[in-house]
């Protein structure tokens, strides 16, 4: 890994779906770059895709005056991503579990759980206003069981 590779890399986008579909295309040339196996790559791609998701349609209601922002950031042991949106923030408790028998055929509500199942940790954190969503992905070894926390 190069000297490079451990700077920050972060943008500000706006509220589209284009933008979404950018910050997953970047996130997968990011894991890719610094080293991510195949599935990796496509684990870390999706997992943002749906928290960029989460902030543009559930956080910022695609209202073209509010962004979202993306920060990806290399440490010696893993990939951090944090997402964060600028809506009315988030109440876990509210999300209904896609596994429940009444949620099975649902269209949404899973991009929680697809997160916490592509990534190593996962930090969820409201701010006045807005989201912050972190994704963690530890390099050189398997995922092991998603951590959360919310304040």
């Amino acid at each position: 890994m190069d000297s490079r590779a451990k700077n920050p890399v972060s943008y500000t986008l706006d509220s589209t779906l284009e933008s979404v579909n950018m910050a997953e295309q970047k996130a997968f040339e990011i894991a890719t770059r610094w080293g991510f196996g195949e599935d990796a790559q496509h684990h870390i791609a999706m997992a943002v895709r749906e928290a960029a998701v989460n902030a543009v349609l559930h956080g910022n209601a695609y209202d073209p005056h509010k962004k979202f922002s993306i920060a990806y950031r290399m440490t010696p042991e893993a990939l951090e991503i944090t997402i964060t949106d600028q809506g009315k923030g988030l109440d876990l408790r509210t999300i209904p579990d896609p596994l429940a028998p009444q949620n099975i055929m649902k269209a949404s509500g899973r991009g929680i759980f697809l997160i916490r199942s592509f990534m190593d940790e996962v930090r969820i954190r409201n701010l006045d206003p807005g989201t912050e969503i972190t994704l963690i992905k530890h390099i050189g070894r398997e995922a092991t069981k998603s951590k959360e926390e919310q304040k």
